[in-house]
């Protein structure tokens, strides 16, 4: 017999906070490391939330983001299967390379945070720091994810650059997918948090330098965790 059906009966309830990193951590560990074998069928939704004890949203949240690692495949009908031991060095979100990502994110909102610091009207600034305390307050993956989402929007509108938004609208689904998947990896959220409060503030105060050098930390942070990921950019 496998050690797949041990491993998942040494399983426990999850006591964490943030139960789908909790669980999206606990598999990817198992996978990586040889516990959860390349072809095996993972058990059903039901079951894993059983076996966690959580809910099936929580299970389908981590089985998702498994997915776009790359280490699962989900087969209409059959079930998720786990199809490689390590993330995938080509990862994309909607079209979009996580290294295309990696890349033109700094071309594109460094200077628009700038920007927005010098151009933001009363009422984007406060929008900007309202989008920080919902943050704080949200504890849902992929509730924040979108919150995330909204602000590096408001962000780009806020710059007063046609180019800047229309950009960051277009990668808006691919930057979704890589916040959810960045965050289950590194459980990045409370960090995040913070340095997105570091974007606002200087927003607010129309610090244009500090603005950009704060979402320069924010991304480069951010790339950090893809980096280990995916691997350096090739020719770095």
């Amino acid at each position: 017999m496998s050690a797949t059906p041990d491993w998942f009966s040494e399983t426990s309830p999850i006591q964490r906070k943030n139960s789908a990193e909790a669980v999206f951590d606990d598999l990817r560990s198992a996978i990586t490391g040889g516990r959860i074998a390349v072809g095996t069928r993972l058990p059903a939704e039901t079951r894993l939330a059983a076996t966690y004890g959580v809910s099936r949203p929580v299970i389908r949240e981590a089985l998702r983001s498994l997915q776009t690692l790359g280490l699962t495949q989900t087969r209409t009908g059959s079930g998720t299967f786990v199809v490689t031991p390590a993330p995938s060095s080509d990862l994309s979100y909607s079209g979009y390379s996580a290294r295309d990502l990696m890349e033109a994110r700094p071309l594109i909102e460094v200077p628009a945070a700038g920007w927005a610091a010098v151009r933001r009207s009363e009422a984007e600034a406060e929008a900007l720091m309202a989008l920080c305390e919902a943050m704080d307050r949200e504890e849902d993956p992929h509730r924040w994810v979108r919150l995330d989402s909204d602000f590096h929007m408001a962000l780009a509108e806020a710059s007063g650059n046609a180019v800047f938004a229309k950009i960051v609208a277009e990668v808006r689904d691919a930057l979704m997918q890589q916040s959810g998947l960045v965050n289950m990896m590194a459980s990045r959220r409370l960090a995040s948090n913070r340095e997105h409060r570091d974007i606002a503030v200087a927003v607010r105060d129309g610090a244009r330098a500090e603005a950009s050098r704060a979402m320069a930390r924010h991304l480069g942070a951010v790339e950090e965790v893809v980096t280990d990921m995916i691997g350096p950019a090739s020719g770095a």
